[in-house]
């Protein structure tokens, strides 16, 4: 098979009859093309005055020693295979902690290897915890464990569901496979950019529960994990609350994939003495543009063409201060989300729905912070540093949930807004004007004011002045590491493999999500002795 990269096609070209676009485009006969499949398609918006579509195929032809000595970036292109090995013995069933990408995957391979897997998930399925969301985000009490950090889908089932990572792992096809066998668009296989839209997650989710079932796994949800005991250094057994009862379940093999918010484990596993170590992250706001202004800016005069979605960007300034500014978690056509799941504090994020249809974009505006920050050596200073900012948050918001927002001219100038420009909040519950000062510490807000005006150089209007930017964006990753060996298991304790994002080892939906595989891939290692 041959991979053929950078095919040039018009936005109103019909990707339905991929044989005769190849056939016209590479100059080849159709009758020698066996088949061809879209492999990716990427947005090409570099001239304002010529946006069109950057197209990848994947081509099984006659001749294709002569196609790839003759076509320009042509190259061979063997699809990567992943195998799940069956384990020999399912006598101790492994435990995992948490049921968001990380521990889904490891679910959905350690199932289908046979190991029954157990899930503790803290919060409720998907339709028990988008109910608790709707209710705290219609102004009622705030569950504190089952919200947009914990429940089914983690942390991911209320963002955008964007699937982009940085990582090369041959795990990632297979990721993508399994999302669209679950529900998610077919279109994620082949978009440079994509997504799955927080609506399309719910199915999603909800599926690879019932195929992780079907398989011998078993679930339970509003199950806290307490606790854990072991042997000579090895594990072997897990503790968790469930209704008010403890119950304890033997096992050798926890896959903790508790995500960056379960400050409660971090904790535990400090008392335990649990390897832990420091960890840098980033803090900042939520901005909020009009989405017609920013499609706009990255379209010209193609914004609104019915074959685009609302324009993403991705942006980061290098400061005279020493520190960055980057954008994160865009969302276009989405809206800023009550993302607190402790009482008294105040955190945000950004999600949308697969349309992205909605009136605002919006995107995290971070500046990175590291152990020099954090005033301790402690291997929870970062947490604590975290949970200080959004203490602050919260009484600056009214104390009440809800979030502290200014108008982009008003930050800049050193005042309280006291009214909306163009742009109007999509946070619920409420939104309380209130300086980023009060929250966010100088250095942050210095670097925040010099990184938008630098941004507002690159897309035209970024920095205009009715921007809104509500706080705090806080949980952009975690600021705890859990260590652990190149077998993937803790450096103190076998049997425990830290997982995912909230271990420190991964950084999105996809990443979190391989990890999770590695870690599922090491325990069937250990159940079958150290054979694959």
């Amino acid at each position: 098979m041959i991979r053929v990269s950078g095919i040039s096609v018009p936005l109103d070209t019909d990707l339905s009859d991929l044989t005769s676009i190849c056939a016209k485009k590479l100059k080849i006969s159709r009758d020698a093309l066996k088949s061809v499949k879209l492999a990716k398609r990427s947005v090409d918006a570099r001239k304002k005055t010529d946006v069109h579509f950057i197209i990848s195929l994947d081509i099984e032809a006659k001749g294709e020693e002569k196609l790839l000595r003759t076509l320009r970036n042509a190259t061979v292109y063997e699809k990567p295979v992943y195998e799940i090995p069956q384990v020999r013995s399912a006598d101790k069933r492994p435990v995992i902690v948490g049921f968001g990408p990380a521990g889904m995957f490891a679910a959905l391979v350690l199932a289908k290897a046979g190991a029954r897997p157990v899930v503790l998930e803290r919060g409720g399925d998907v339709d028990s915890r988008c109910r608790a969301v709707e209710e705290f985000q219609s102004g009622g009490r705030l569950d504190p464990e089952c919200n947009v950090q914990f429940g089914e889908g983690g942390a991911g089932t209320f963002s955008d569901g964007k699937l982009n990572t940085g990582i090369k792992d041959r795990r990632i096809g297979w990721i993508f496979e399994q999302l669209v066998e679950f529900g998610a668009p077919d279109e994620i296989l082949y978009t440079a950019k994509p997504h799955v839209g927080t609506d399309r997650l719910r199915e999603t989710v909800r599926s690879l529960r019932e195929k992780v079932i079907s398989l011998g796994g078993e679930i339970i949800f509003n199950a806290r994990f307490c606790g854990f005991e072991a042997e000579e250094g090895q594990l072997s057994s897990v503790s968790y609350i469930r209704s008010g009862d403890m119950i304890r379940t033997e096992t050798d093999s926890l896959i903790l994939a508790t995500g960056h918010s379960a400050r409660d484990v971090f904790e535990l596993l400090y008392e335990k003495g649990i390897a832990l170590s420091q960890k840098s992250f980033s803090v900042g706001v939520r901005a909020e543009h009009l989405r017609r202004d920013i499609d706009r800016a990255m379209y010209g005069d193609f914004a609104g063409h019915p074959a685009l979605k609302a324009a993403d960007y991705k942006l980061a300034v290098h400061l005279p201060n020493g520190r960055a500014i980057y954008t994160f978690c865009m969302c276009p056509g989405g809206y800023v989300v009550a993302a607190s799941s402790e009482e008294g504090r105040l955190a945000v994020n950004g999600m949308s729905c697969f349309a992205r249809d909605g009136e605002n974009s919006n995107s995290a505006l971070l500046v990175n912070v590291g152990p020099g920050d954090y005033g301790s050596t402690h291997p929870l200073a970062g947490m604590y540093f975290q949970r200080d900012l959004e203490e602050k948050a919260f009484r600056a918001g009214g104390s009440d949930y809800k979030a502290p927002v200014a108008v982009l001219r008003d930050f800049v100038n050193g005042r309280v807004s006291e009214n909306f420009g163009r742009v109007k909040p999509t946070y619920r519950p409420a939104v309380s004007f209130a300086r980023p000062e009060e929250y966010l510490p100088d250095f942050v807000c210095e670097s925040l004011k010099l990184g938008i005006r630098e941004m507002g150089r690159k897309i035209k209007g970024f920095d205009d002045g009715d921007t809104l930017l509500t706080g705090i964006e806080s949980r952009s990753s975690s600021p705890v590491r859990i260590d652990r060996d190149a077998d993937m298991q803790s450096m103190s304790l076998k049997g425990l493999y830290p997982c995912g994002e909230g271990a420190g080892y991964a950084g999105g939906i996809v990443s979190a999500a391989a990890d999770g595989m590695k870690c599922a891939e090491a325990v069937i290692y250990k159940m079958n002795g150290g054979i694959l």
